[in-house]
């Protein structure tokens, strides 16, 4: 198990930053001949991907952009013992847990790739929390659901990621109701999550209430 602070609190960190930041969909769209960032919503995400080259590569980016979340903090929890543990982890794991998993959602957001510009962080965010296992990982496949639910309903992707980041921190509570107390950085960080989710989306909420947001199309 490994214990060095230097290790827990820088490298993993980076590590995770640095996978973080590498740009899946400006790839995808680079290698069909298209420059994502000058075309639809002009967001490097796996939205825009769908909408400008086709619902399958979509699906790709959307994958690839949880899996560079998911990787580095399910390798550092497992390196550290903490997805080993049966209740939560001590203070200063969780705290390089965390910094960990800030690092792979800052990499998505800040990419030093595009000159520290990025993506919303949805779908690695969602990698992030499905890396936090077990303590968020519950709580992750919920709000997965709540957002394929209110998109489904409401043909807003990002009404759907607004509504399921809200739901998030409650959710692990819920999960979590016999020892949530002890996890409390681990809420912390919950709730910083999903405010940074929601700021993200200033742009689509101002739309959302025009009523100028783009609906998904019932087929690609």
């Amino acid at each position: 198990m490994v214990t060095n602070p230097f290790v827990m609190f820088v490298l993993f960190p980076l590590a995770a930053y640095v996978i973080g930041s590498t740009p899946f969909g400006v790839m995808i769209a680079r290698a069909r001949g298209v420059n994502l960032r000058q075309v639809g919503s002009g967001n490097v995400g796996a939205t825009n991907v769908g909408r400008v080259l086709g619902r399958r590569w979509g699906y790709l980016c959307f994958v690839l952009d949880v899996l560079k979340g998911t990787l580095p903090v399910l390798g550092a929890g497992w390196l550290m013992g903490a997805t080993c543990a049966v209740s939560a982890p001590p203070k200063d794991v969780q705290v390089a847990w965390l910094l960990t998993a800030c690092g792979g959602i800052g990499g998505h957001v800040l990419s030093f790739w595009l000159r520290f510009r990025g993506g919303k962080g949805v779908a690695t965010g969602l990698g992030v929390v499905l890396g936090l296992w077990p303590f968020f990982t519950l709580a992750g496949l919920a709000g997965l659901g709540l957002w394929v639910a209110v998109t489904l309903i409401s043909r807003y992707v990002s009404l759907g990621s607004i509504v399921a980041a809200a739901a998030f921190v409650p959710l692990v509570m819920v999960f979590h109701w016999r020892d949530w107390t002890g996890l409390w950085p681990m809420l912390l960080f919950g709730a910083a999550m999903s405010v940074l989710i929601i700021v993200r989306h200033r742009t689509n909420i101002v739309r959302l209430v025009r009523g100028e947001e783009n609906k998904i199309k019932g087929r690609s």
